[in-house]
């Protein structure tokens, strides 16, 4: 009687995790929690496109998964307001239209994004407190109290009937924040005390030994810098979302009597609502707007802008380049990053820091930040107050991941304890069990401009053939009754040669073009695509001869 009670208390089916992005990169994080009937979606984030996706704006998941179970998606709960946690929703939200759970900041930053997309009045969004637990199907959500580099960062406990699941979001353990309580650390223990099934940690930073330092000791670097260049305009370009880094701007310029122009779309934005909502401290008479600049000396400003990340329609990108409308930047100018490039974005970077060097302008770009995510002795802090029996490292590229599984082992846990997934991967959990036992279909939808997912890999090929070989356009008219050759071949060709200087060789190519079109003519052929085909393969031919390159050859032929 006893083993059948204990038999029909044991839940007969698995949990769920499957990772819909997020692994092996940097952005795009969105993972989806399934038990029978029941699926939540932690965050739904973007990644910035790659150097060889010529004219992406976006990249955002494939979530086909989803939208194949949409009876069973219960709601998107969000961790924190970064883009590459919830960039992707008002895309996502068109086809998987369910409740939005997030805290403050976060769902005011959300909400400006739904507002830009007429998504507002159409999407259910609940502010969730911290300490605060949501239901919805089968799950219950608690959000537990982290420090990030954007206020209201929230870990979350994900209560399922095989066990709970410790997601700490982008998180770092900061004793001193800038804005708010320090990281519930006593959750934490808590939660590991009552037994946890699963930890999925933040890896970004797994790599580095030691802590990573309070946010406030960049407040101290900036009280320097102030009392160093005082003769000087001040220009600091930072994360727009880094709430708590404008603040600590403010707080120097506000000290050293300084006026405060914020400068960028995005930074206008967040910093408006995080005003709104009571997460940042401006003093009266603080900020100024651009065209107010002039009405005080240059040592008295201070301009706080985006572009940290050599973004090039960003404020500073367009100040360096000359072709910002109101803001020139010259020798009187001191400009900081107070941020580290984000891997790829290096070289975008070093452009605008080299730009603004030729303007005669001072840069600074050391010592000017610190990380919002933990190093190896938080992420063992993490690791020994939850007490999980199975680790699961997030958020960051392979080696991210594997440096975070190396910490794991240090502490004791064996290889068949931790599992590091790839997206896509379905890592089904019960009480005693871990086992990955399938994949779903993941992938990237491309944004370009208005178009979500016109954009495939056949595009985005020939895009990069037009980058690297540039094009030649063929055209010439045909008999339509006699099937002979009317007028032409005449080429025309951008990025591939300069053709005053090529004569020679696009005469010879007019000629093999001609060739071509009069044998298939001698055989009496009247498909028009025939012609096409024999152009493009004897000119791709003669290019590839002659220069090593190959062209996008494109016929056209009109009919007479």
């Amino acid at each position: 009687m006893k083993s059948e009670k204990k038999q029909q208390e044991e839940p007969v089916s698995k949990l769920k995790i499957i990772p819909l992005g997020g692994l092996e990169e940097i952005g795009m994080n969105i993972t989806a929690f399934e038990y029978e009937d029941s699926i939540v979606v932690v965050d739904c984030g973007l990644a910035f496109p790659a150097d060889d996706m010529y004219g992406i704006d976006l990249v955002i998941p494939d979530t086909t998964y989803l939208q194949n179970n949409l009876d069973k998606v219960k709601g998107f709960v969000i961790t924190h307001g970064h883009e590459d946690h919830i960039g992707a929703l008002p895309y996502v939200l068109r086809d998987i239209n369910v409740p939005i759970y997030a805290t403050r900041l976060t769902m005011g930053i959300i909400e400006n994004k739904l507002k830009e997309r007429d998504l507002l009045n159409k999407t259910r969004r609940k502010v969730v407190k911290f300490g605060q637990s949501v239901n919805l199907g089968q799950f219950r959500v608690e959000f537990i109290k982290t420090n990030h580099s954007i206020v209201d960062a929230a870990a979350l406990a994900i209560y399922s009937p095989v066990g709970v699941v410790v997601h700490t979001g982008d998180f770092k353990v900061d004793y001193t924040p800038v804005f708010g309580d320090a990281i519930d650390l006593q959750r934490f223990a808590e939660l590991g005390r009552k037994g946890v099934l699963a930890l999925m940690c933040d890896s970004t930073n797994a790599e580095r030994p030691g802590y990573t330092p309070s946010e406030k000791t960049v407040g101290r670097t900036f009280d320097m810098l102030f009392q160093e260049h005082k003769d000087t305009r001040l220009i600091i370009a930072t994360f727009a979302s880094n709430v708590d880094r404008v603040q600590q701007i403010i707080n120097s310029a506000y000290k050293y009597g300084r006026k405060v122009l914020v400068e960028g779309r995005s930074m206008v934005n967040i910093i408006d609502t995080a005003q709104k909502l009571g997460c940042i401290n401006i003093p009266d008479n603080t900020l100024i707007e651009t065209e107010e600049l002039k009405n005080y000396p240059e040592n008295k400003t201070v301009i706080i802008t985006t572009g940290s990340q050599g973004e090039s329609m960003a404020a500073l990108s367009r100040m360096a380049e000359n072709t910002h409308r109101k803001i020139t930047v010259g020798a009187g100018d001191t400009v900081i990053f107070s941020s580290n490039p984000i891997p790829g974005n290096e070289k975008s970077v070093t452009n605008v820091i080299n730009l603004l060097l030729m303007k005669g302008a001072d840069v600074i770009f050391q010592d000017v930040h610190v990380s919002g995510h933990p190093c190896q002795e938080e992420i063992k802090l993490i690791y020994t107050l939850v007490q999980p029996k199975y680790a699961i490292p997030v958020h960051g590229e392979f080696k991210h991941l594997t440096a975070q599984a190396k910490i794991a082992r240090d502490l004791g846990y064996t290889n068949k304890n931790i599992f590091i997934l790839h997206s896509g991967d379905v890592l089904e959990l019960g009480r005693d069990s871990a086992k990955v036992t399938g994949r779903v279909q993941t992938g990237e939808i491309l944004v370009d401009g208005l178009g979500v997912g016109d954009v495939g890999n056949v595009v985005l090929r020939d895009r990069q053939h037009l980058a690297e070989d540039g094009i030649v356009i063929v055209s010439f008219a045909m008999d339509g009754y006699t099937g002979e050759l009317a007028a032409g071949p005449e080429i025309t060709s951008r990025g591939f040669v300069f053709v005053k200087e090529s004569d020679v060789m696009m005469e010879e190519a007019v000629s093999v073009a001609r060739e071509a079109i009069e044998k298939v003519s001698a055989r009496g052929i009247s498909d028009w695509n025939k012609y096409k085909a024999a152009v493009r393969d004897e000119l791709g031919d003669y290019f590839w001869k002659k220069t090593q390159r190959k062209p996008m050859v494109i016929p056209m032929i009109l009919e007479t």
